[in-house]
Formats: C-alpha cells, sequence, structure tokens
C-alpha cells in the first residue's frame, strides 16, 4: 500500500485493479487526516510528531514532504472523501482483472475559475442595467407607455412565423406542382 500511496500523491491519478483502489482509499484517506491535522496544529512538536507518522507509513520522505506542504492545502475546507474512484470499462488484457482510476478530489482549482466567471458576469450585467435604466427614461421622454411597447415587441416574432408558414406552404404547393408538370400528358396539343 506504502507504493501505491506515494504514486497517488506523486502523480495525483493511478491506475491500478479496482480491489486495490478500494484498498487504497482508507489508507489515503488518513494520511490526508494527518496532513490537516499538522497543518491545523500551531504547537511545532505536534507538526513532527504527524510527519514522522506519515513517514512511517509511506517510507518515503519526498511524498510526504509533497502531501503535507502542498497538496493539504486543497484539502482543509473538506471533511472527508479526499479521493474518487472511477471504475474503468475494459478489463485487464491478461489476466481479466476490473481496472479502476483512483485520484484525488480537487476543488480548489475550480472555485477559482467560477469567481472570475461570476466577477465577469457581474460587469455584463451593469452596462445592461444602465441601458434599461436610459431605455426608461427615454421612454418617459417619448409619454409612451412601457406595456405598450412590449406589446408591439411580442407581436412582431408573432408576424414573423405567420410569415414563414406562408412561405413554407407555398414551397410545398410548388413542390406538388412541379411533380405534376413533370409526368407526361396524354391529351394531345
Amino acid at each position: 500500500m506504502a507504493n501505491l500511496a506515494c504514486s497517488l500523491i506523486e502523480h495525483g491519478r493511478i491506475k491500478t485493479t479496482l480491489a486495490k483502489t478500494k484498498a487504497l482509499r482508507p489508507a489515503i484517506e488518513k494520511l490526508i487526516t494527518l496532513a490537516k491535522k499538522a497543518h491545523l496544529s500551531e504547537d511545532c512538536a505536534r507538526k513532527v510528531h504527524y510527519r514522522r507518522l506519515a513517514i512511517s507509513r509511506l517510507r518515503n520522505k519526498k511524498a510526504v514532504s509533497k502531501l503535507f506542504d502542498e497538496l493539504v492545502d486543497q484539502f482543509t475546507g473538506r471533511n472527508g472523501g479526499y479521493t474518487r474512484i472511477y471504475k474503468l470499462a475494459l478489463p485487464r488484457l491478461g489476466d481479466a482483472a476490473d481496472m479502476a482510476l483512483i485520484e484525488f478530489v480537487e476543488e480548489a482549482p475550480k472555485k477559482k475559475a467560477k469567481k472570475k466567471k461570476s466577477a465577469a458576469k457581474k460587469k455584463k450585467e451593469n452596462p445592461k442595467a444602465e441601458t434599461e435604466e436610459k431605455a426608461d427614461a427615454v421612454s418617459e421622454d417619448a409619454s409612451v407607455e412601457p406595456e405598450a411597447v412590449s406589446e408591439v415587441t411580442e407581436s412582431k416574432p408573432d408576424e414573423a412565423s405567420s410569415e414563414v408558414e406562408v412561405v413554407a406552404e407555398e414551397t410545398s404547393n410548388s413542390d406538388i406542382d412541379d411533380s405534376s408538370t413533370e409526368e407526361p400528358s396524354k391529351e394531345p396539343k
């Protein structure tokens, strides 16, 4: 388990058998909990203690330092469920063992992207509100009721759709007329 856990910490995602992923999940989540405890602790002795416990379980100082220094920031807001398992459709060719992917759940990058999009949307919404206010001011100056304006705009799409229906009917009638003219007539001219 230690080698699988080290590989998962180093790469973030590994592909292995389903049985190994199910066995690895509790082990890696306990290690992440140790890292969270060390991160939240103010006592330096506690931090060293948790790090030594993780080294004794993983037997790889580089993986432990990456977990405690870099990855722990992603999981400080989570209470559990640090990994996810995807079962793959195709079994392994040699022995037909079920294969699966195990990876860390990463929410931190996704939240940053959403904040940027929402900020951009707010900027876009403000000019719309300003144009609506200007339109209201213009409609008040022209002494036109807003309800009448909305009725006119609503009736225009209906008129356009009725014109489309008429054009469609004409084309279907012309197709019928064309097919009748293509047939040779037996009447003498």
